[in-house]
């Protein structure tokens, strides 16, 4: 009897786990039914441990779908697009690692014995890339019948890379090449099965003349300042936003006689790679006011960025595509300016590196806006000489003694002779307390610095921008850091009090119009 009730207990045991494994196959099977029918993104369930919109961003732009074979659905059109900017990335990131990690999953078996001997090259010379695209325009040849094959031709696709040995930089190279591509639908996925080098022979760019003489002009007349709300400094499209105070705030200044504000979109405010059109919206709003007090603006793109990595090069190219291409049509707008100080990061992100970038940087804004100038911000009159020959004027930056400005300028002048140069920031605090007692100015000392400058500035015809229009309550930690000593004086540079009662140098810049 005890036999008889092991035996009924076994095979209830058994039929138990084989129906219970049967119900957990059929499952995980509808649940990866139920994930790719939602218009899941494939590659989270493959070897893509971020998402493509967060890493890897590049311009694609089909020139063409027209083709003998079977006409091109959009949603297979979306599937390979999605899988070969997928293959695209994957193989930077197998260049870098020198990893195979990935590739199988968009490449076919034939197409990965050459990434594979390159990468087993590379670990046997001890070399690695960081690498990325920046653009791709595809045309189709060819789509089966069967919706299996398709073949196209990527022209003047935008590449850079940076090799290196071990740790060393050996050098960086960008260049522009056609490919001749053939892609495979294999279990669900387009995969790359040829990948050939071809020769350019299509014009895909798109390159408008550029018109930018009248802004120019403009520029060598410029008498303006750095702009932020006194109750949101360095936030001025955040909660705080209201556009009629900055509507009052932009009166204030064309009744000072000035001519042009300069403001500042940060990277993170704005969305990064994926714009946050909120914002952007906001911003349409300060350029609305601008053109309603008759000032011009000028934009800083990349204010508090400080990666530069090639990497995400495609990230804050989106970035700026989406800003330019929201206002470039509007009448306030004065030209852009990529990014404030970068040589101040050259020692921690690299000179080659910031340079880089900025110099990509340049070519994607004069392509998207030809008929607005581009300059850089720099720090200094001595760091303002890179890459002169790229920008259209050059601007910097100056805090240091009256006495030497007028020295360091003439030097700039003579290195770079044959381009506007604006004097983009400079000013005194009126900050003599406990934390500057003996070094710090008052507001009759700051008084007496802007009598001095601005005499320089005139005599010399010297375009302008000072900082700032009013003291601040707070500054952020972001900006100057926690110590008193660093973050004191960054609260009194204004011409205003926080209140809003004008300082004794009100009174010098507001001269503006007496002295023209």
């Amino acid at each position: 009897m005890a036999v008889k009730l092991n035996k009924t207990l076994y095979r209830t045991i058994i039929i138990v786990t084989f129906v219970a494994i049967n119900a957990l196959i059929i499952s995980g099977i509808g649940s990866a039914m139920v994930f790719l029918n939602t218009g899941a993104d494939r590659t989270s369930m493959l070897h893509l441990e971020v998402p493509m919109d967060e890493v890897y961003r590049p311009k694609v732009e089909w020139v063409s779908l027209e083709n003998p074979g079977r006409p091109m659905e959009q949603q297979t059109l979306g599937e390979i697009t999605n899988d070969y900017m997928n293959a695209w990335h994957v193989r930077n990131i197998a260049f870098k690692k020198n990893d195979y990690y990935g590739i199988e999953d968009f490449y076919t078996d034939s197409a990965r014995v050459r990434l594979y001997e390159n990468i087993n090259l590379n670990l046997q010379n001890n070399n690695w890339y960081k690498r990325t695209t920046l653009n791709h325009n595809p045309e189709i040849d060819f789509y089966s019948t069967d919706g299996t094959m398709v073949v196209f031709k990527d022209h003047n696709v935008t590449e850079y890379q940076e090799i290196y040995s071990g740790e060393d930089l050996l050098f960086t190279e960008r260049d522009t090449i056609s490919y001749h591509v053939m892609m495979l639908l294999e279990d669900g996925f387009w995969r790359i099965r040829h990948l050939k080098e071809i020769e350019n022979i299509k014009d895909t760019t798109n390159y408008s003349n550029r018109d930018i003489t009248s802004k120019i002009e403009k520029i060598k007349n410029l008498k303006g300042i750095n702009y932020y709300p006194k109750d949101s400094p360095w936030d001025t499209f955040g909660k705080h936003f209201n556009d009629t105070i900055i509507d009052q705030d932009f009166k204030i200044i064309h009744k000072m006689g000035l001519n042009t504000i300069r403001i500042f979109i940060q990277y993170e405010d704005f969305g990064k790679s994926m714009a946050n059109y909120k914002k952007i919206e906001l911003l349409k709003k300060v350029l609305d006011a601008a053109e309603k007090n008759n000032l011009d603006v000028l934009i800083t793109l990349f204010d508090f960025y400080g990666d530069y990595d090639v990497s995400n090069w495609t990230l804050t190219h989106r970035h700026a595509e989406a800003i330019v291409n929201a206002v470039k049509e509007h009448p306030a707008l004065l030209g852009w300016d990529l990014k404030n100080e970068p040589d101040l990061d050259f020692d921690a992100r690299g000179k080659h590196r910031v340079l880089g970038w900025l110099e990509q940087m340049i070519i994607n804004i004069k392509q998207l806006d030809p008929n607005h100038p581009v300059t850089i911000g720099w720090s200094s009159p001595e760091a303002a000489v890179e890459l002169s020959d790229d920008v259209d004027f050059v601007s910097y930056h100056y805090y240091r003694a009256v006495g030497d400005f007028k020295q360091a300028h003439d030097k700039l002048k003579s290195l770079v002779p044959n381009k506007p140069k604006l004097l983009q920031e400079y000013g005194m605090s009126s900050y003599k307390g406990l934390w500057n007692l003996y070094r710090g100015a008052d507001e009759q000392g700051q008084l007496a610095y802007y009598e001095e400058m601005q005499n320089i500035l005139y005599k010399e015809n010297i375009p302008f921008m000072f900082w700032t229009l009013y003291d601040f309550k707070s500054v952020p930690k972001s900006v100057a850091g926690s110590l008193p000593w660093k973050t004191k004086k960054q609260h009194f540079f204004g011409c205003l009090d926080t209140i809003g009662n004008p300082k004794p140098a009100f009174k010098v810049l507001s001269n503006i119009k007496g002295r023209q």
